[in-house]
């Protein structure tokens, strides 16, 4: 597929049919997505695969917002940044974590990221438990590591649409 079919291509899906992901496509999306740039070419990020359905489950209770299409994901996953080696740990697993998303639509997949990073698990109390914190009652989740996002993959349950037209005059300034 080429790369402008690719990001005419990714959406943020959030229905899922049922069907696993075979190992082998598992392994090739891992594999593309830890080939993304790192400042100082750190490679700070890890990636927790999750495919288990009750820590699926359990995972999309991390927040009251944003996550509950979880449990319905075939799998997860969480994108982590090691923190003390590089302090654009964010920047890195960003980067990772869109690399990813554009390998899942190559292979045919479809996903939708989770943020992680500095959110509360409920919505009427911002300064209550974090999302990361209650994961790590439950994943394992290395101390020296915090996790930004989870993607959700999983081959999509229906067709989304294109993306409407927007006015990207006001988006952009050409400097010459």
């Amino acid at each position: 597929m080429e790369f402008k079919e690719i990001l005419r291509r990714r959406r943020s899906v959030r229905k899922f049919s049922p069907q696993p992901l075979p190992d082998a496509v598992v392994d090739r999306l891992v594999d593309e997505a830890l080939t993304a740039p790192s400042a100082r070419n750190t490679r700070s990020t890890r990636l927790l695969i999750v495919d288990d359905p009750a820590l699926l489950a359990r995972m999309s209770d991390m927040r009251d917002y944003g996550s509950a299409f979880l449990k319905n994901a075939p799998l997860a996953v969480v994108v982590l940044g090691e923190t003390a080696s590089c302090d654009l740990w964010r920047e890195n697993a960003a980067i990772v974590a869109t690399t990813l998303q554009l390998a899942c639509v190559d292979e045919g997949l479809a996903s939708c990221w989770v943020h992680i990073h500095g959110r509360p698990r409920r919505k009427d109390a911002p300064d209550g438990e974090r999302a990361a914190d209650y994961l790590r009652t439950f994943l394992p989740i290395p101390d020296n590591c915090e996790p930004l996002c989870a993607l959700a993959v999983g081959y999509s349950d229906f067709t989304p649409a294109d993306l409407p037209p927007f006015d990207k005059s006001e988006k952009i300034v050409r400097v010459q």
